[in-house]
């Protein structure tokens, strides 16, 4: 295998094993030669990363904006050409995928599948005048299932930027790739997503998003490292069933638009603090759910405050930063409420580990529900000195492997080599 040890610091930061990638590299070639029977030369390697979600918990669905950081776990491909019309995924873990990208329809029976992904993905290609042509892979993920580091919009990414390159030279900027993975998720896969999780995925390091005009959101890249402030960022996975809360998760913007709707608008992006503040008994009356009104209230402040920590982080204050990571956190929990859900109470993984992680930093770093919320993880930003105390301190709650120190990623969607 060629050596790939020169691109590992700005995929993986500062705190990589190379002996642990070089064996991950290796097993993906030998398993994508055992599949197809290609040569080690005639073989591509791709990465796309997860990504974190640093500010605007819920914002971005209602046009709203954000800060997120591409992270250190990817999904590696091993990809080589094939001379038909055939798109084959392995991934480790799943029955093989098989496409024909020659039909282009959009398939009842594939919604919520990886087949619908690749055909969408391609039918993007297609409409935007540009090729598309048969490959192989073979993926290995290590971006965690079930934490808010979206893993489905990686592989969308990673998909992407494998017709990009192998068709098209890489004509395409990681925002459009990007805009192509929530194209194939809405229409093809029958998910209604926004496209926070994407960009993220796709980027490469930290970016603040402002979303309102979703169509061409703006991107404004941020250039720090918050190990050098002497912080790890950790994520907790409370190890919460997911199941059953699609209903949370879709009120959250239902509801936001009810408020904006009696403003005569569709998003809460559209309404201003003044406009609810001045009608804020007729519209609750009107709208007739105090929540809605909460969640609308979290939306105006969250925006705001992204704006301060965007700020904060490009004057390298962490303090600052620090400071409304923590009023974040508190507007998630009291106002836009996603840290149970309401149909379970018994089971509340996200406040006990948002209570044990404040009791552990005595007023230092910060702490956040962390991406959808309701069940899933926090976000915590550590004093490096404590790191190792904390992560055994959440390990022996929640279970082994349950904290995990993310790394930001400098590098985009790319090929390897």
């Amino acid at each position: 295998m060629k050596d790939l040890s020169h691109l590992y610091k700005d995929l993986y930061g500062e705190r990589y094993d190379k002996a642990d990638m070089d064996a991950r590299y290796e097993s993906l070639i030998q398993r994508h030669e055992e599949l197809f029977g290609t040569k080690e030369d005639d073989i591509a390697l791709f990465s796309t990363a997860g990504r974190t979600e640093l500010a605007g918990n819920h914002t971005d669905h209602n046009l709203g904006k954000v800060i997120a950081g591409t992270i250190n776990l990817d999904t590696i491909a091993a990809v080589s050409l094939r001379d038909d019309n055939k798109v084959i995924v392995n991934s480790e873990g799943f029955p093989e995928v098989v496409v024909d990208i020659t039909d282009l329809e959009v398939k009842a029976d594939e919604v919520n599948t990886t087949q619908a992904l690749l055909r969408g993905i391609a039918k993007s290609f297609k409409d935007r005048g540009l090729k598309i042509g048969g490959w192989q892979a073979n993926t290995t993920t290590r971006v965690l299932r079930g934490s808010g580091l979206s893993s489905s919009a990686a592989i969308e990414v990673l998909c992407a930027e494998i017709f990009n390159n192998l068709f098209n030279d890489d004509v395409l900027a990681p925002v459009e790739l990007a805009k192509i993975g929530q194209y194939a998720e809405n229409v093809y896969y029958g998910k209604p997503s926004g496209l926070l999780d994407q960009i993220g995925c796709a980027q490469g390091g930290i970016v603040g998003i402002d979303f309102e005009d979703n169509a061409n959101p703006v991107l404004t890249p941020i250039d720090i490292n918050f190990e050098d402030y002497g912080y790890d960022l950790v994520i907790v996975d409370t190890k919460g069933d997911h199941a059953d809360l699609t209903g949370e998760y879709a009120a959250i913007p239902t509801e936001m638009r009810e408020v904006a709707a009696y403003f005569g608008k569709k998003n809460m992006r559209e309404v201003s603090w003044e406009d609810l503040i001045s009608h804020f008994k007729e519209v609750r009356a009107a709208v007739g759910n105090d929540r809605a009104v909460l969640r609308a209230i979290h939306f105006l402040n969250e925006n705001t405050r992204v704006e301060a920590m965007l700020e904060c982080l490009q004057e390298k204050d962490i303090d600052g930063y620090l400071y409304f990571v923590t009023e974040s956190g508190n507007s998630s929990f009291k106002y836009l409420q996603n840290v149970y859900p309401v149909v379970d109470t018994k089971h509340q993984g996200l406040p006990i580990a948002l209570s044990l992680t404040e009791d552990f930093l005595c007023g230092e770093g910060a702490c956040r529900v962390h991406g959808g919320g309701f069940a899933g993880t926090i976000q915590a930003y550590i004093p490096k000195e404590d790191t190792a105390d904390y992560i055994a301190l959440m390990d022996s709650i929640f279970g082994e492997g349950a904290a995990t120190v993310l790394a930001i990623r400098k590098k985009p969607t790319c090929r390897l080599i």
